[in-house]
């Protein structure tokens, strides 16, 4: 009798296999407008193999459920080549899609982002924006103005698009809400997709993003220029504790705790020229005239050297152990490959020829709106119920973490209403973390946990928990809190624990 059973539900369960895989392949036959589905196959439970990284390991998808894998490659011009991978829970699937975003040039398509979508029972998508390569090179522009649209923006709505018809094919319905998330590029994208396409996501993460693009681009290589003025102006990054360290024993003390993270990097005032070297000094403990020069550049922000006017604003104390990423041999891979194969279409030029006068206008011209995401006006996105929860790391070395407060203050400004805002928008500031991630400070948190209750059970999120691990292990805890609010110490208990602080 209990052969007889076993053998029922081996029938059962093998008929259940061969009805999935045959309704997964079924979508081969999907018709598509510019674009062809190019497999569509069944990944059993714990069979999924991905490519392997440039350093040649494989990443290990052992513990991924069973998942119809679609991929497909779109064509809204003539010249695009648009990479899409659709993935579909074969059970379990939560009824809502998930939109994973790329970091730098993309080129690739987020394997490690889908698998963690599809481990919460996410249908998830992921596009490579329209061309191949690591993220760090923008040759892939020069000559093809098609593929900078698909890039800046078309490469993910059509990838949207296109994803929830398939997913719709495959369960006989829509999705009932759909996420993005995504950091760097990814939070440019998530940002992108709020102001032109609002009807493509219900909720949207968006960390440490790129968005204003020419700000940035500029700001990365006015600072390669003061770095690299002369010999005598680069900051070997054996200095960098030293500068941090002296940064700490002015202003650690002064958000009520000291634990070697600013939690407000905007009270301090800190002047590198404290640093200069005295006569008979160990250069390895100080600066020369030239590094205090190029510091003071560093942490000042990109000014028109004409007008003195601001165009970018600087990296913020407590950040010196990141600065490798914008003051390091060469000038931030992103800014110059815009300025290569963007700007000038030139690869052979040099970013010290960049005229810091017209930098800004040039970039502006060259762009146009199409990668840059700094449109303000987010009403239609609130408006049918969106919610955007935003963060970036105060010790970004990359991406200056004052554009994300500008760009919430201007949306405020746009909408006009602080409770709009407040029940649509939230940005976090993450004291101690570097760009996306890393850093000093706790940097380990959950932000589509928080959105999802925000969007599904109407609880904003008034705070979110984030850890610092070493070697796997949580030492220590802290509230992030919305902006402009900051954690503060209640006085008592240990200041490891966040349930020792409050959002004020």
């Amino acid at each position: 009798m209990k052969k007889r059973l076993l053998l029922i539900l081996a029938i059962v369960a093998g008929s259940a296999t061969l009805e999935a895989a045959t309704k997964c392949e079924s979508l081969s036959n999907l018709t598509l407008a510019n674009a062809t589905i190019t497999a569509a196959q069944t990944i059993e439970a714990g069979q999924f193999e991905a490519p392997a990284r440039g350093d040649g390991q494989r990443p290990n998808f052992r513990d991924l459920p069973a998942f119809c894998r679609v991929t497909a490659t779109l064509k809204p011009s003539n010249d695009s080549d648009i990479k899409i991978e659709v993935w579909l829970p074969v059970s379990g699937w939560n009824g809502k899609f998930h939109g994973v975003g790329n970091g730098g040039f993309a080129g690739t398509l987020g394997t490690g982002a889908l698998a963690a979508a599809l481990r919460r029972g996410y249908a998830a998508a992921a596009t490579d924006t329209g061309h191949a390569g690591d993220g760090r090179d923008g040759s892939f522009a020069l000559g093809h103005p098609e593929k900078v649209i698909d890039f800046g923006y078309r490469a993910v709505h059509e990838m949207t698009v296109k994803a929830k018809t398939i997913l719709a094919a495959y369960y006989g319905g829509e999705a009932r809400l759909s996420y993005w998330v995504g950091c760097s590029t990814g939070g440019r994208q998530g940002l992108k997709e709020a102001q032109k396409y609002p009807e493509d996501y219900d909720a949207i993460v968006a960390g440490a993003p790129a968005a204003p693009t020419t700000e940035l681009v500029v700001r990365a290589i006015d600072i390669a220029q003061a770095v690299h003025k002369n010999e005598s102006s680069y900051i070997d990054p054996a200095l960098y504790p030293v500068i941090h360290s002296a940064v700490l024993a002015v202003c650690d003390a002064q958000d009520g705790v000291k634990d070697g993270v600013l939690e407000h990097p905007r009270m301090c005032k800190f002047d590198p020229k404290a640093l200069q070297c005295k006569a008979g000094a160990d250069p390895a403990t100080c600066l020369s005239a030239a590094q205090v020069e190029a510091a003071q550049a560093i942490y000042g922000g990109a000014r028109n050297p004409r007008t003195k006017q601001l165009i970018a604003p600087g990296l913020e104390p407590g950040s010196e152990l990141e600065w490798s990423g914008l003051a390091g041999p060469e000038p931030l891979f992103y800014a110059n490959g815009f300025w290569k194969y963007i700007a000038f279409k030139d690869p052979g030029w040099n970013y010290k020829t960049l005229n810091m006068e017209t930098a800004l206008a040039l970039a502006e011209k060259t762009d146009s709106g199409t990668i840059t995401a700094t449109d303000p006006n987010l009403k239609r996105f609130f408006a049918r119920g969106g919610k955007l929860l935003q963060y970036h790391g105060w010790s970004d070395q990359l991406i200056v973490p004052g554009y994300s407060i500008s760009y919430y203050d201007k949306v405020r400004d746009t909408t006009g209403d602080t409770g709009t805002v407040s029940d649509s928008y939230r940005l976090f500031m993450v004291p101690g973390m570097a760009h996306c991630g890393g850093g000093e400070g706790p940097n380990s948190f959950d932000t589509l946990s928080a959105l999802e209750q925000w969007k599904e059970h109407g609880k904003a999120p008034d705070q979110i928990i984030a850890s610092r691990l070493r070697n796997g292990v949580v030492e220590r805890t802290r509230p992030l809190c919305p902006y402009p609010q900051v954690a503060v110490y209640k006085g008592t208990g240990s200041t490891d624990d966040a349930s020792n602080f409050v959002c004020k």
